[in-house]
């Protein structure tokens, strides 16, 4: 995948980038380039370091997803938000396009999920076992196109694949998540859900920061109120 790093927000403690749908945050057993490898060499370019250069991964988001990925620079730094992210103090805000009309518009979704590891499949649970974790997550619809719905989605766990297995069990599939019942119609190796907004204590200097990314140019094909929303990030010290 040939593509410009785009940086949403960096400082010395910090970096936040647009991922793009299809692009793997990390490396995994294909092999294949990832969002960390472009995230590093962009720093090593822009300041010109001679040597590895560190980039603690804290959080990811599944290949096929688009959106705010933040990355580490420092070890304290890679320490205080990875802990942000196991407490669930990171509020992160999703944006999807599922097949269907959203109803009730807004609510809270409160389930179980299982992994199926030798699939890699998620699904809901009717009662808790051994192997699920309870998960839960608030939406509101935004607006309604022909035959799919935007919804905001704002997780409260973070578990694997829990939006999409969540948003499936109540009929709603993303756009594009053949895994989940989604329909088909969008690029290949991609699904119509978007990270877009990350909120965290920064660091080091202790204060609210929120990192914004707007939806990929695929999404145009709606005529969803999308085309002002912007990336930029917003500190309570700027």
């Amino acid at each position: 995948m040939s593509f410009r790093l785009q940086v949403l927000y960096e400082d010395n403690h910090c970096l936040a980038v647009a991922k793009p749908a299809g692009l793997l945050t990390m490396g995994d057993a294909t092999g294949d380039t990832t969002l960390l490898e472009h995230a590093k060499a962009y720093i090593q370019q822009k300041y010109q370091k001679p040597g590895a250069v560190f980039l603690g991964v804290v959080h990811r988001l599944d290949r096929p997803v688009s959106g705010v990925v933040l990355f580490a620079r420092t070890s304290k730094a890679a320490s205080r938000l990875s802990e942000q992210f196991r407490e669930h103090r990171i509020e992160k805000v999703y944006w999807a396009v599922v097949a269907g009309t959203v109803t009730p518009v807004q609510g809270e979704l409160v389930q179980e999920l299982e992994k199926n590891p030798s699939t890699n499949v998620v699904h809901v649970v009717d009662r808790a076992t051994a192997r699920s974790q309870p998960c839960r997550l608030n939406y509101r619809k935004l607006a309604q196109y022909r035959a799919v719905s935007l919804i905001e989605v704002r997780p409260e766990t973070g578990r694997s694949h829990q939006i999409r297995v969540q948003l499936a069990h109540q009929g709603w599939p993303i756009v594009g998540d053949r895994k989940y019942g989604g329909p088909p119609d969008f690029t290949a190796g991609q699904i119509a859900l978007h990270a877009r907004a990350l909120t965290f204590d920064h660091p080091t200097q202790h204060t609210p920061t929120t990192v914004q990314c707007a939806p990929p140019a695929t999404w145009k094909q709606w005529s969803f109120p999308v085309d002002g929303a912007s990336s930029s990030f917003e500190n309570s010290n700027s």
